[in-house]
């Protein structure tokens, strides 16, 4: 397996991870098929989502595959009137990372991060390891502090 930027940038903070492997369905991106394959729950695998506030600017939002973004309960989080995701097309330029490897961890900038409460329920939860195909199994509190991630209400 090839180290990405995100498993350099742990090892380098000392912080532990594990990778766990899996087979890219290009036509099934989807987080809860992801959950499936490295055999965990849903709830317990985080995906990484970067949205653009009016006033704020870019933000970045790690919530559970099997939930969806709220975008009012977001723009109130970040003390915005309107969030938009950000369109695929620009997600590459600006984070460094594609869709369905985007990682909180090693981005271009550092943007805001906010993380969805329910990762107080684990001890660890996995995110992308930066490509597709691999995520990595960290504990939360280590990521969470890591990150900076603010933990609130803003996945359904």
């Amino acid at each position: 397996m090839v180290k990405t930027n995100a498993m350099r940038l742990l090892e380098q903070a000392g912080i532990p991870y594990w990778a766990l492997e899996y087979e890219v369905d290009e036509n099934n991106l989807a987080g809860e098929h992801v959950a499936q394959l490295i055999g965990m729950p849903p709830e317990q695998v985080f995906k990484t989502l970067v949205a653009k506030g009016e006033k704020k600017g870019i933000v970045v939002f790690c919530i559970p595959v099997n939930l969806e973004l709220n975008l009012k309960k977001a723009a109130a989080v970040i003390g915005d009137k309107k969030l938009e995701m950000l369109p695929v097309k620009d997600l590459l330029n600006t984070t460094g990372y594609i869709r369905g490897g985007c990682s909180p961890i090693g981005m271009k900038k550092k943007f805001p991060t906010y993380m969805d409460e329910t990762a107080i329920l684990y001890d660890e939860i996995t995110i992308s390891a930066g490509v597709r195909g691999c995520q990595l199994c960290i504990p939360r509190e280590a990521l969470v502090n890591y990150i900076e991630a603010t933990l609130c209400d803003v996945a359904e």
